[in-house]
């Protein structure tokens, strides 16, 4: 699959998660309008198994975050809790991706979408947490 959509697949997960923190709207509905909106440019494929994996394990994976961050994941900006559950849900499942790729699709997306040194938060988290998560069975 192309690198362009793969990485446009991660920027609109991040935007369905961040609408369903938000609104609470359906996971189908949300699909549905990413989509229609992109099915011409994204892994259409890596766009369904991430974000429908984050929505199923979103508890899971906040315990994951929670030991990384030195607040309460629920004081944390909704788009950076997007980005973090992703990067993680990838650093769990997505075992053939190298987890220095992980780290830096979550950096640039943090600077695109993020506040001005979210990606210093990114970074700093997903940094301490990939070797850890990548050496533990997370099955």
């Amino acid at each position: 699959m192309n690198i362009y959509f793969r990485k446009k697949a991660r920027k609109c997960i991040v935007q369905a998660l961040y609408s369903w923190q938000l609104s609470n709207n359906k996971i189908l509905d949300i699909k549905k309008y990413f989509y229609k909106k992109n099915k011409k440019n994204m892994d259409i494929k890596y766009f369904n198994e991430i974000f429908i994996g984050v929505v199923k394990n979103k508890k899971k994976i906040d315990l994951l975050i929670q030991p990384y961050i030195l607040k309460n994941l629920n004081r944390i900006r909704e788009i950076e809790k997007s980005i973090l559950r992703m990067s993680f849900y990838e650093l769990i499942k997505k075992i053939d991706i190298p987890y220095k790729v992980i780290i830096d699709e979550g950096i640039e997306i943090s600077k695109i979408f993020g506040s001005k040194n979210s990606h210093k938060f990114i970074n700093g988290i997903l940094d301490k947490a990939a070797y850890k998560i990548r050496t533990k069975n997370f099955k």
